[in-house]
C-alpha cells in the first residue's frame, strides 16, 4: 500500500489517504492531548448545561421559547455561540478541537443542543464562511449575543435528500432584489428564529443561498408533533411573495450548492460530536443505575450480561471519540497549512471539502453508536427505562432523528465510497494504482509472518488488513460497474460499512498506541475489543459485497483473496469488556474522561 511511512504521517494525510497508508502510531489528536484552554471551554459548556439547562428541560419541552432565547443569550455571554468565528467579529476563534468539545458537552440536553446547532453550525458558520464583509458586520454580532436567533431552510417536502431539487423560487426584480415563493419543511428553530439561511432557485434554475429576515414576511407553520426533541422548535417556513434586497444573496447566484454542501460537511462532523457526547451521558446513567439497582441480593453491575452491555457501550464510544478527535486534528492542521487569501474562513471551507468523506463517516458512525448506547441504557434500566420518570426514555426518543439529520445515513453511506471513487477518477487519490498493487500482492506468494511483538501488533496487522479489504472491495466495484457504480446502492452501502469500521478501528488503535501511564492498559482493552469485532463485521460485509459482483470461479477467486486478508485471531473480549465495565461502574461514568 502507498502513503507516508514516518511517525509524523498522521499529521499530513489528505482526505481519504488513510485508506492507502499503513496503520501506525504518530502525532494524532486525542482527548488526552487537550490544552488548558480547551479543557476550560469544556468545563464552561458543561456547567451551563448541568446548572442552567438540564434543570429546565420540562419548561423547554412545554415550548417555552422565551426560555430558549434566554438560555441562548446565556450561551452567548459565555462565548459559546462564536466558537467557530474569528475574534475580529466578536467570536472566540477556537480551533475545531475546541469547537468539537463544545458540541460534545451541550449534547447532554439534546433539545437545547438542536437549538444551538441550528443557530451556530447552520446559520453563524455559513455567514462567517461565505458572507460579504457587510453581511458579517450586520449579522454576526447580533447572532453571537443571541439578539438574533438563526435557522437554516434547505429541506422541502419533495426534496429532503435531493437538496438541489428545491422548488422554492427567487424571482429577480427590476431593482435587483428578489421575491421568494415556496415552503421549507422541518426547520429547527423555525417557530421563533429571526434570520434564515434559505435556498431557492433564481429564475427557477440557479440554486442560490439567501439571508432572509423574518420581518420580510416569513411565516411559520405549526409546531410539528415530533417523536423527540420536544424542547426544540420545528416548523415549516412559508414564503409568499417575500421581498428581499439584492444584498441578501449569500455567496453567489447559482453557487448555493457550495454553501449547502460545505455547511453540511461541517454540520455532519459536529452532529457526530453531539452524538458522542450523548453517549457519555447515557453511560454515566447506566453505570450509576447498575451500581445501585439490586436483584437477587446483589447489584446488577455484578452480572456478566450487564458487564457486557456497559463494556460494549464504553468500547463503541471510545472508538467514536477517537475518530472525531482525529478528524478535528486533521482539519486544524490542514487549515494551518493552507494559504490564507485574506478572506476569513476560506481555509476552513477548503479543509472541510478535503475531509468530506471523514465527516460523513463521523455522522453515520456516531449516530448509530449513540443509538446502540441509548438502547442498552434503556435495557439496563429495565422497566424504569421505559417510563418518563427516568431520562433514558427521553434520550432514546431525542436521538432517533440523528440518523435523518444532515443527510440520512443511507445518503451518507452512498457518499462515502462515491466520493472516494470520484477522487480516484480525477487523479486526486491513487486508489486505482493501489488496488492494482494489492491485486498483485494477493496473487503472489504469501508474505512471511510478521514476528513483531510490540504492543497492539496484532491489532495493527488487523487494521492494515481491514483497509486492504476496503480497497479490494471498492476497487472491484469500480472495475465491475464503472460508470454505473452509483446505481449499485447495496454494494456501495456494504463498502461504506467496511470503510467506516476500518477508519474507526484505526482511530481507536492510534489513540491506544499513543496512550501512556496507568490508563494505557484500559485504552488497549477498548481498542482490542473494537478491532476484533470490526474485523468480523468487515469480513461479513465484504463477502456480501463480493457475492453481488461476481459468481462462479470469479467469486471463488475473490473469496480466496479475502481469506488471505482476514486472518485476525479472536481475542478474549469477555475479559476485556468486564475490565472496562468494572472501571466504568467504579468511576460512575465513561472511564476515559481526561
Amino acid at each position: 500500500m502507498t502513503g507516508a511511512t514516518t511517525s509524523d504521517s498522521q499529521t499530513t494525510l489528505r482526505g481519504g489517504e488513510w485508506l492507502l497508508t499503513p496503520a501506525m502510531a504518530g502525532a494524532v489528536t486525542t482527548p488526552e492531548t487537550l490544552t488548558d484552554e480547551q479543557r476550560l471551554i469544556g468545563r464552561t459548556a458543561s456547567e451551563l448545561v448541568d446548572r442552567e439547562i438540564v434543570p429546565r428541560i420540562e419548561s423547554l419541552e412545554q415550548k417555552d421559547w422565551a426560555l430558549a432565547r434566554a438560555l441562548m443569550r446565556r450561551a452567548g455571554e459565555l462565548g459559546l455561540l462564536g466558537v467557530d468565528v474569528a475574534e475580529a467579529y466578536g467570536g472566540a476563534g477556537l480551533d475545531k478541537v475546541g469547537s468539537l468539545i463544545v458540541s460534545e458537552r451541550l449534547a447532554r440536553s439534546a433539545s437545547f443542543g438542536a437549538t444551538f446547532g441550528a443557530h451556530t453550525n447552520l446559520t453563524v458558520v455559513p455567514i462567517f464562511l461565505f458572507g460579504t464583509e457587510a453581511q458579517k458586520q450586520k449579522y454576526l454580532p447580533r447572532l453571537l449575543d443571541a439578539g438574533l436567533i438563526g435557522a437554516y431552510g434547505l429541506s422541502e417536502t419533495g426534496s429532503g435528500s435531493d437538496a438541489l431539487g428545491a422548488r422554492t423560487t427567487a424571482a429577480r426584480q427590476a431593482d435587483g432584489g428578489f421575491v421568494l415563493n415556496g415552503e421549507k419543511m422541518w426547520i429547527t428553530n423555525g417557530g421563533f428564529a429571526d434570520l434564515f439561511v434559505v435556498f431557492a432557485k433564481v429564475d427557477g434554475e440557479h440554486f442560490t443561498a439567501f439571508l432572509v429576515e423574518r420581518a420580510a414576511g416569513v411565516k411559520s407553520g405549526h409546531e410539528e408533533r415530533k417523536m423527540g426533541l420536544h424542547g426544540s422548535s420545528t416548523t415549516a417556513l412559508i414564503f409568499q411573495d417575500v421581498k428581499i434586497p439584492a444584498d441578501s444573496v449569500l455567496g453567489e447566484v447559482g453557487k448555493g450548492h457550495r454553501v449547502a454542501f460545505n455547511v453540511l460537511n461541517f454540520a455532519r462532523f459536529k452532529l457526530g460530536a453531539a452524538c458522542e457526547g450523548g453517549s457519555h451521558q447515557a453511560i454515566r446513567e447506566s453505570a450509576r443505575y447498575a451500581a445501585e439497582r439490586r436483584q437477587f441480593g446483589q447489584p446488577i453491575a455484578s452480572f456478566g450480561a450487564i458487564k457486557h452491555k456497559i463494556g460494549e457501550m464504553a468500547v463503541r464510544t471510545y472508538a467514536m471519540e477517537s475518530l472525531l478527535y482525529r478528524i478535528a486534528g486533521q482539519v486544524d492542521r490542514r487549515i494551518a497549512a493552507l494559504p490564507h487569501d485574506g478572506r476569513e474562513g476560506a481555509a476552513a471551507v477548503a479543509a472541510f471539502e478535503e475531509y468530506a468523506v471523514e465527516a460523513s463517516i463521523a455522522k453515520v458512525a456516531c449516530s448509530e453508536a449513540l443509538n446502540f448506547v441509548l438502547d442498552e441504557n434503556i435495557q439496563i434500566h429495565g422497566g424504569n427505562g421505559y417510563v418518563r420518570d427516568y431520562p433514558a426514555e427521553r434520550h432514546f426518543r431525542d436521538a432517533r432523528v440523528n440518523r435523518i439529520f444532515e443527510g440520512t445515513n443511507e445518503i451518507n453511506r452512498l457518499l462515502i465510497p462515491g466520493m472516494l471513487a470520484r477522487r480516484a477518477v480525477k487523479g486526486e487519490l491513487p486508489l486505482v494504482a493501489a488496488a492494482k498493487a494489492l491485486r498483485d500482492e494477493l496473487l503472489g506468494p504469501p508474505a512471511p509472518p510478521d514476528p513483531s511483538d510490540i504492543p497492539l501488533a496484532a491489532e495493527r496487522r488487523a487494521v492494515d488488513a481491514m483497509k486492504k479489504t476496503a480497497l479490494m472491495v471498492l476497487g472491484t466495484a469500480m472495475q465491475t460497474f464503472a460508470a454505473t457504480l452509483a446505481d449499485e446502492q447495496e454494494v456501495l452501502m456494504h463498502t461504506a460499512d467496511i470503510l467506516i469500521d476500518a477508519f474507526a478501528a484505526e482511530s481507536a488503535l492510534l489513540r491506544a498506541a499513543a496512550a501512556h501511564g496507568a490508563s494505557s492498559a484500559l485504552h488497549e482493552a477498548a481498542a482490542r475489543v473494537f478491532v476484533n469485532d470490526a474485523a468480523m463485521r468487515i469480513d461479513a460485509s465484504a463477502r456480501q459485497a463480493l457475492a453481488a459482483m461476481a459468481g462462479g470461479d470469479a467469486l471463488r477467486t475473490l473469496l480466496a483473496a479475502l481469506r488471505r486478508l482476514s486472518k485476525a485471531v479472536p481475542v478474549n473480549t469477555v475479559a476485556l469488556r468486564r475490565r472496562l465495565a468494572d472501571e466504568t461502574v467504579a468511576r460512575g461514568g465513561y472511564p476515559f474522561v481526561s
